[in-house]
């Protein structure tokens, strides 16, 4: 405040300073503010409901958007109740980016209750959507008939980034090229990571990739990358496992001759930490699907996320 005050005395000075000195003065001084920088514009403020959508909007924002999360890192959004914290966290924005295809079924609602009337951007709007399997009831949470997960396949997410980069452009055309530069970049960036995760399965035999998680998030991945993915049956959050579920699960395995099984960071694991023990299936550690780490795990950005579930299967499969 001080700073900026001490400049309008400055410019005053001047100006009488000119008036004082007659036309020439005038010439110079107008000339002298003609090249004075612009002052900065305020970032658009942007809501993603999590942290995936929102280091998208990130990258495609850049310093042009600041953005704020509905459900963060290592967070269930299945498990997420929306508070009056995150009815206030709407306030203010000019743009809300959900990802659609049923995730977040409370997204009307806590829109609603807010009293946001701006731009919604649905991420996932163009993207193929996979139904989901028929053998998903333990896993419904509410996403109706369609499988949600695009963003875990690459093809996926540059649809979203394109969406994400129209609707920051329509909220903010000032910025339009800008945006559009930005997303360019980062798309040749998930083009590279697609060639990588395609190479880290290149030596890994068909028939050997077979892999079981908690929840089933990664169909998308699967079909883009020739990985057959199965949810585990009976597996709860935090429900104990019973003798039944380990029995089902165990027969499951040696029918599907499964190589690996996969916790995540948003799922529970005392099943496959039990089931791993009576069978030849590895426990191959933690995936990242439907929420990135925090800043000191290994996935706090989409391609991180993608590198880290890629690293983890690959070694998984072969050993």
């Amino acid at each position: 405040m001080d700073a900026r005050l001490g400049e309008m005395r400055l410019s005053r000075r001047c100006l009488l300073g000119a008036v004082a000195g007659g036309a020439g003065a005038l010439g110079v001084l107008a000339a002298s503010f003609a090249v004075l920088p612009a002052r900065a514009a305020e970032p658009v403020k942007v809501v993603a409901t999590f942290s995936v959508l929102g280091d998208l909007v990130k990258e495609v924002g850049g310093a042009l958007a600041v953005v704020d999360l509905l459900v963060g890192p290592n967070a269930d959004m299945h498990a997420f109740q929306p508070t009056p914290a995150e009815s206030r966290k709407l306030l203010g924005a000019k743009l809300v980016v959900v990802n659609g295809l049923g995730l977040e079924g409370w997204s009307d609602r806590l829109i609603k209750a807010s009293g946001y009337a701006g731009p919604i951007a649905v991420a996932s709007n163009g993207v193929k959507a996979m139904a989901k399997p028929d053998d998903d009831h333990d896993h419904d949470h509410g996403h109706g008939h369609d499988d949600p997960h695009a963003w875990q396949s690459v093809a996926g997410a540059k649809v979203y980034v394109a969406n994400i980069r129209d609707a920051l452009a329509a909220a903010d055309p000032g910025n339009k090229a800008a945006y559009a530069r930005n997303a360019d970049d980062y798309l040749a960036r998930l083009d590279a990571l697609d060639r990588e995760i395609v190479a880290a399965y290149a030596d890994i035999p068909k028939d050997k990739r077979r892999v079981i998680t908690a929840h089933q998030a990664f169909r998308y991945y699967g079909a883009a990358y020739g990985l057959d993915f199965r949810g585990a049956k009976g597996v709860g959050d935090e429900a104990e496992p019973t003798a039944r579920d380990i029995a089902e699960l165990i027969r499951q395995i040696k029918k599907d001759k499964i190589r690996a099984l996969f916790v995540e960071n948003i799922s529970g694991h005392r099943l496959l930490d039990r089931i791993a023990k009576e069978t030849d299936a590895k426990v191959g550690g933690t995936l990242y699907s439907d929420a990135l780490s925090d800043a000191a795990g290994p996935a706090p950005t989409y391609i991180e996320m993608m590198r880290t579930n890629t690293k983890a299967i690959a070694a998984a499969l072969r050993g």
